[in-house]
């Protein structure tokens, strides 16, 4: 039997392939560029191709197609999910780059094999010696992130999972500070991940014995044909745990506190923003597409696990004294939000006028007031690190009162208080929800949103009504990379709360999944 190579439509992978394309010419530049001019290069190259598959998916706003054999589905959905992960991960980009807060000009590690604590990483820690690898590594899981929300195919993804995968777990142990504890972040996601990898691989290859394919659309086709067994439903719950894992929903979110805290804060907002979308992109594109006519299978799981993951997130985020894993407990609650929008979908399996708008719409506006609430954090200083302790935030708004105002406005947003983007993302979420019949959910939702708001506010009481310390940190002056990640990310915040019609708009009209 002769083999033919698949159709493939190169003006809807343009988006894959300009992101791919930079994180390969970011790999030859390690290898054979003069070390003395690779960092700007790096920067440039890793913006061009984020920069560049951004414009390409606006490019193709309206395309509905299905290309390379049909393993990828370029569609309304898709193009919203991957412009959002590339204008993330560009803004993530900007936060690697920055070299005016950090004495030795960067936040990572000049040379990740030296061992911890030994003389030469002594050496190592004040040159000022920037470590480039973080940029190729950083495209490529943009480029992975971006194939995950499109695959059309349970493999496909498998493969995008693994490619998003991989560089987080390596660029999470590369902080210049506290080389032990980024370390021990690292070896925990890996391992963890290796586990949620299994979990996905195993429920594919039962969905495959069940179906006879691992095609979203023939698995939609032969479960609408009435192959509802055990073995479909046990692999759809595997595939699900395992990409529950990678939107740090509770209870698979063990990792995600550690891993927050240990990596370097660019990193770890890399990791809030990003792969969240990308995560629930194919969490979407799973239970829509796939399983989209058979919601019984899906819908009490789902269910479940929400509520789990809003009370987890907000219980525990109450005890926290850290502030990168208050914001961790924070992601787990959020995750647990945006499956109420996934729970508000109808009957029918059409997702027009379902949570589908709600939960694209949520995500962009959580992706841009994390990564701003992390970038706040690189500002905050003590001695040669971050100051991350609650403590140290004493008293903040008297010795920088643009930075305690800045910080106040992500951490309102993201309590979802009205005229931020978190107020209309969350009354989105909620109200796709009721109309679906699920108001108890929405209504364990608004307790935990309540319970939540708790430790958002005292940061800010802690910033503006108490006394600062005589040892208090200081504020760093930020460089252009992060001034701008600033900038774009306050500015949507307020945008996305005071006028989110056109987007709320573009979303809905997203809401298209095809297979």
């Amino acid at each position: 039997m002769p083999i033919e190579a698949p159709d493939l439509s190169f003006a809807a992978l343009a988006p894959l392939l300009f992101v791919l394309g930079a994180a390969c010419v970011g790999v030859l530049v390690e290898a054979f560029g003069p070390r003395e001019s690779r960092h700007p290069v790096q920067v440039g190259v890793a913006l061009v191709g984020t920069l560049g598959g951004l414009v390409t998916t606006l490019l193709l706003a309206g395309t509905q197609e299905v290309t390379a054999g049909g393993a990828l589905a370029v569609d309304g959905a898709g193009l919203f999910l991957q412009a959002t992960i590339a204008a993330l991960g560009a803004l993530s980009v900007l936060l690697f780059a920055e070299r005016n807060l950090d004495p030795a000009r960067s936040a990572f590690v000049v040379s990740a094999a030296v061992p911890a604590g030994s003389a030469r990483d002594r050496e190592l820690l004040t040159v000022q010696r920037v470590q480039t690898e973080v940029y190729p590594l950083a495209t490529f899981a943009v480029g992975g992130m971006m194939l995950f929300v499109t695959a059309n195919d349970l493999l496909v993804m498998f493969v995008a999972l693994e490619v998003l995968s991989l560089p987080l777990y390596l660029i999470s142990g590369l902080a210049r500070r506290r080389r032990l504890l980024s370390q021990e972040a690292a070896v925990k996601y890996f391992l963890l991940g290796a586990f949620a990898s299994a979990f996905f691989l195993y429920g594919l290859a039962l969905v495959y014995g069940a179906t006879g394919s691992v095609r979203l659309s023939a698995v939609r086709d032969a479960v609408g044909a009435g192959q509802s067994d055990t073995l479909l439903v046990l692999g759809l719950a595997l595939l699900v745990v395992g990409l529950l894992f990678k939107a740090s929903v509770a209870p698979f979110h063990t990792w995600t506190p550690d891993v927050y805290q240990g990596a370097p804060t660019p990193v770890t907002a890399f990791m809030a923003a990003c792969t969240k979308v990308a995560a629930f992109g194919a969490i979407l594109r799973l239970l829509y597409v796939a399983f989209g006519t058979e919601e019984w299978t899906w819908r009490p799981l789902v269910y479940g696990v929400a509520i789990v993951s809003m009370v987890v997130g907000a219980v525990l985020g109450l005890t926290q004294t850290d502030l990168k894993r208050m914001l961790a407990y924070s992601s787990v609650a959020h995750a647990g939000f945006l499956l109420v929008g996934v729970v508000g979908f109808p009957a029918t399996g059409d997702p027009a006028g379902s949570g589908l708008p709600a939960v694209l719409f949520y995500l962009l506006a959580y992706g841009t007031t994390t990564l701003g609430a992390f970038a706040v954090l690189t500002l905050v200083r003590s001695g040669d690190g971050e100051a991350t302790h609650l403590s140290q935030w004493a008293g903040l708004a008297q010795r920088s009162p643009l930075t305690a105002a800045v910080m106040s406005l992500f951490l309102l947003a993201l309590a979802g208080i009205p005229l931020t983007s978190g107020f209309t993302g969350k009354f989105a979420v909620f109200r796709a929800a009721i109309e679906d019949g699920a108001w108890p959910l929405a209504l364990v939702a608004l307790l935990a949103s309540a319970i939540a708001a708790f430790f958002y506010l005292r940061v800010i009481v802690l910033m503006y009504f108490s006394e600062p310390a005589a040892d208090g940190p200081t504020v760093g002056v930020p460089g252009m990379p992060t001034t701008i990640v600033l900038a774009v990310t306050a500015a949507a915040t307020l945008v996305l709360g005071v006028v989110p019609g056109a987007v709320l708009g573009l979303a809905d009209r997203a809401a298209i999944f095809v297979g």
